[in-house]
């Protein structure tokens, strides 16, 4: 079975672009299921190449979608060069706007400033925050990087002076006082801060 590079989930379009991600969350939707949305599966068994992702980008129908998505089975900015390939031929070809669902580790896997590059195609991005400090983001996402989490701060805050819309993102079953200490570090930074609802995957 052949692994979706676009699917639907929500009535939105995502796109599945790598399965490589330098996390390893605890919670990851990966971890309990193949597929997600109208994807039976998510998991490649080979990385998509950027031929193949333009072919499944003109072979889809966007009527009615009002975004574009990036966000996979693996970290978007791992797979950066067909990110920002694939995110121009996107809005050359349908004038949707782009929005990365991340991690905010891209600067220390690419051990550079990527901001600059996403802010060419990117119109909004999303960035895991999943804690209000240090260890206990470390606990939850276990990222392959020591200083992870400060690293993932200084993104954010990057990106909010290059994208048009920042935004670190939490899930409400996270404790009162930690949704406030999260707003606050959100504010410190310059950015959105969005509460999602916690979803499980039927």
């Amino acid at each position: 079975m052949m692994a979706k590079i676009l699917y639907v989930y929500n009535d939105q379009v995502y796109a599945n672009i790598t399965n490589k991600c330098d996390c390893n969350c605890t919670f990851c939707i990966r971890q309990q299921f193949d597929g997600v949305g109208d994807a039976e599966t998510l998991w490649h068994k080979k990385e998509p190449t950027l031929e193949e992702i333009k072919a499944a980008i003109d072979a889809f129908d966007f009527t009615g979608y009002q975004e574009f998505v990036f966000c996979g089975y693996g970290e978007p900015t791992c797979a950066l060069d067909n990110l920002i390939a694939s995110a121009r031929y996107v809005k050359e070809k349908t004038g949707l706007p782009i929005r990365v669902n991340s991690n905010g580790l891209g600067n220390l896997y690419h051990k550079r400033d990527i901001v600059p590059e996403l802010a060419q195609v990117v119109d909004t991005i999303s960035i895991s925050l999943n804690a209000p400090n240090a260890e206990e983001y470390e606990k939850v996402t276990r990222p392959s990087f020591a200083n992870a989490y400060e690293a993932m701060l200084d993104f954010a805050e990057e990106c909010g002076k290059m994208i048009g819309r920042t935004q670190l993102s939490i899930v409400d079953i996270l404790p009162p006082e930690d949704i406030k200490a999260c707003q606050k570090i959100a504010d410190q930074r310059g950015v959105h801060l969005k509460v999602r609802p916690f979803e499980k995957s039927e």
